[in-house]
């Protein structure tokens, strides 16, 4: 990732109209608890809730983009009243266009977090891919933004944070 000078993030906050997000890795720590039954556990930061509350607050969509097929994360998402949740999806690129024409968004208005490699097509198209500290490094390369935090520390309230602070300047 190449340097991005703060006058740079701000002029790519300010563009951001929707931000979504990757599930495990980025809103867990990427650990699968499970039993005889399947899945059973997974465990979630409740400061990443509030920075889908503030970005909610401030009118900005927020949506759940993951390859899984978890009930957990529809409970989450519903709990923390995510706008749209999307599971089961292997090609999270093929749902760009949709999400654009739903929400009324170009992709470069839309901010993506994304740890792992089934992320890299999504964040190549959008406007600001974001990171966490324990992404991988290829997609370390191609985001704007790599927060100090790992997955389930919080940083979807980071990367909320951070466009909201550079929004209101």
């Amino acid at each position: 990732m190449a340097k991005i000078t703060s006058t740079v993030m701000k002029k790519i906050c300010k563009n951001i109209k929707l931000v979504i997000t990757d599930v495990d890795g980025i809103l867990t720590d990427g650990g699968m608890y499970y039993s005889d039954k399947g899945e059973i556990l997974k465990k979630f930061n409740t400061r990443d809730g509030m920075g889908f509350e503030l970005l909610r607050n401030n009118e900005i969509p927020t949506i759940i983009l993951t390859r899984e097929k978890s009930k957990i994360v529809i409970m989450r998402g519903k709990k923390i009243k995510a706008d749209q949740i999307f599971i089961g999806i292997k090609k999270k690129e093929d749902k760009l266009d949709v999400i654009c024409k739903k929400y009324n968004v170009l992709p470069e208005n839309i901010a993506y977090l994304g740890d792992d490699i089934n992320d890299k097509e999504i964040m190549k198209r959008v406007g600001f891919p974001a990171t966490c500290d324990d992404g991988v490094l290829e997609i370390k390369g191609i985001s704007k933004y790599i927060s100090k935090l790992k997955g389930g520390e919080g940083v979807f309230r980071d990367v909320a944070d951070l466009i909201l602070k550079y929004k209101s300047q």
